[in-house]
């Protein structure tokens, strides 16, 4: 349990680290910024508590917020993902899939579960994350496609840091 508490806790410091400091002063295409941050959501283990979740993912994403200058625009973002969560798993494979000590990773679960997995809750979080930023319906096509463009190139980010450096 210790040593369970410890990567995750050091997996957390690393990524805000890795964001804050790396990912967030970076800009593909003028504004694309690859938001690494979420893995840690992804790869909480499956027996956490909805309520621990929640909490992690609003500290999480108010920790980005701060030193980001975004007001609330990641913590909405990272609970919401961190809501959906529960439902994604059971949308993906029953509970019995989910035996105890299994981790939600490439590892265990293989590529493909794990792609749909990310691949959902990176768009949930990713689409409340762009319509906060720009808060009008009126551009709503401008932000669905700027949307689109940023998740496809961030979810193979994503798998490729998860496959080569958060190996469980």
């Amino acid at each position: 349990m210790n040593n369970l508490l410890f990567k995750n806790a050091l997996r957390f410091f690393i990524l805000v680290i890795i964001q804050i400091f790396l990912l967030n002063q970076i800009r593909l295409g003028g504004y694309i910024n690859p938001y690494l941050y979420v893995l840690f959501i992804l790869l909480l283990p499956f027996e956490t508590p909805r309520w621990l979740l929640l909490i992690l993912a609003f500290i999480l994403g108010l920790i980005i917020d701060i030193f980001s200058g975004t007001m609330g625009m990641h913590t909405a973002a990272s609970v919401l993902m961190a809501f959906a969560r529960p439902g994604v798993l059971k949308m993906i494979a029953t509970k019995a899939q989910y035996e105890s000590g299994v981790k939600p990773g490439i590892q265990d679960m293989g590529f493909p579960w794990f792609f749909s997995y990310a691949g959902l809750l990176i768009f949930i979080h990713h689409f409340l994350l762009f319509y906060i930023e720009v808060f009008r319906f009126s551009e709503f096509f401008t932000t669905f496609f700027s949307y689109h463009s940023q998740f496809h190139r961030y979810a193979g980010f994503s798998h490729i840091v998860a496959i080569f450096i958060f190996k469980d």
